[in-house]
């Protein structure tokens, strides 16, 4: 593509970004919906004015810059001890979240609809994932990304991917394969637990190496550019373990956090107070956050086409229907066992863990690309991921935004 032509692209999922998310805010929805619609209305489904595969592979690494920034931002923002407060609740929430959804789509699957073994544990997949990204933006447009709820909502939610990624070596392995590989399986697990033991030494190199760096720059922009560099380079040593690149961003947010950045102030600045330079590190990094972010969130859009979807077809509507229930039951049955809450409070994180958004589509995609499912499953999966993307942010704003 000409570079004119994806400079005509990227205008357009800016303003489009900008358009739909306001408009969305102005009638009281969340802004990361009206991007996701922004992406609807310029892609496949709407008036068909981007192509994903026409627009390249730039559009993708712009928009996965965006992801890996929001969760740096997330993890800046997270009480780290806070966040072990919560480790039970919070792993009670993700393992549910992910066993209840697999188990019952793969045996409705497998038992009622008489569907194959291998599309059976595809759809099961699907139905497993939780985006994080998409999740943690909706807790913040509605200005309630602190608190218990988001701190157990943020663990569950990074347990939840890394339960998805063994979901998606387990699956594809045995389809591949016609085995299972427990040991692939294992592998990855340790290269995980490997990563965030190595994490907090390499962020504490990092930091000395900025205090030195910090003494003797000469020209400004110092800071965003490094801590840009670290999140990069944190993704990339999350992708050589097999985990994906934005929990590595996120692990970058979490070793300058509020609570984290504590043993590295002194080498980061060592005549300010904490305060100032986490505040002074925010308004250099929040531009730069937000002006990528909304990429992401068009990109989820573009990435889906409703225009493969027969809506006249009752036996589609049927499975449809029956696994759109299985999304939000799954999710909320892990909920009800979180202990120590009530009932609202568990309403609200089961509504939290339920969108897959750009998660559920690489599952349904790798089923697509694998053949493992036809067309009409694979839209299905399409309208399940739209349903459970859309749904239950609206039902949050309406109904939760001030407990």
């Amino acid at each position: 593509m000409d570079s004119h032509s994806f400079f005509l692209i990227l205008l357009l999922v800016f303003v489009g970004a900008r358009v739909f998310g306001e408009l969305f805010a102005y009638f009281g929805l969340v802004a990361v919906l009206g991007e996701i619609f922004a992406g609807l209305i310029l892609g496949p489904s709407g008036f068909a004015f981007i192509s994903l595969q026409e627009s390249g592979d730039l559009l993708k690494v712009l928009a996965e810059i965006g992801i890996m920034l929001l969760l740096f931002e997330i993890g800046f923002e997270t009480d780290v001890s806070k966040l072990k407060d919560t480790g039970v609740q919070s792993s009670i929430l993700a393992f549910g979240g992910a066993i209840f959804p697999f188990i019952l789509g793969f045996f409705t699957s497998y038992s009622l609809l008489n569907l194959s073994l291998n599309v059976s544990l595809f759809i099961g997949g699907t139905l497993t994932a939780t985006s994080i990204g998409i999740t943690m933006r909706v807790l913040k447009d509605m200005g309630m990304a602190t608190g218990k709820r988001a701190q157990i909502i943020l663990g569950a939610a990074v347990m939840d991917d890394l339960l998805g990624i063994l979901f998606l070596v387990f699956v594809y392995d045995y389809i591949s394969t016609g085995e299972v590989s427990l040991i692939h399986t294992a592998k990855i697990f340790f290269f995980i637990l490997i990563f965030f033991i190595l994490t907090p030494i390499i962020a504490k190199s990092v930091a000395k190496i900025m205090r030195h760096l910090s003494l003797k720059r000469r020209v400004h922009g110092f800071i965003p550019s490094f801590i840009i560099s670290l999140i990069l380079l944190f993704s990339y040593i999350a992708s050589l373990f097999g985990i994906p690149e934005i929990l590595g961003s996120f692990a970058a947010g979490i070793a300058f956090s509020r609570r984290f950045i504590i043993p590295f102030a002194s080498y980061l600045h060592p005549t300010d107070h904490d305060h100032s330079f986490l505040e002074h590190l925010r308004e250099r990094m929040h531009p730069i956050i937000y002006l990528f972010s909304p990429i992401f969130f068009v990109y989820v859009g573009l990435s889906i086409d409703l225009s493969l979807i027969d809506f006249s077809n009752m036996h589609f509507w049927i499975i449809s229907l029956l696994l759109i229930s299985i999304a939000f039951l799954g999710k909320y049955i892990a909920a009800l066992m979180v202990p120590h809450m009530n009932l609202k409070d568990k309403t609200f994180l089961g509504l939290s863990m339920i969108p897959r958004g750009e998660v559920g589509l690489i599952f349904a995609e790798l089923g697509r690309a694998t053949e493992v499912l036809d067309n009409e499953i694979y839209s299905i999966l399409v309208l399940v991921v739209v349903v459970t993307t859309l749904v239950p942010p609206i039902i949050m704003k309406y109904f939760f935004n001030k407990i």
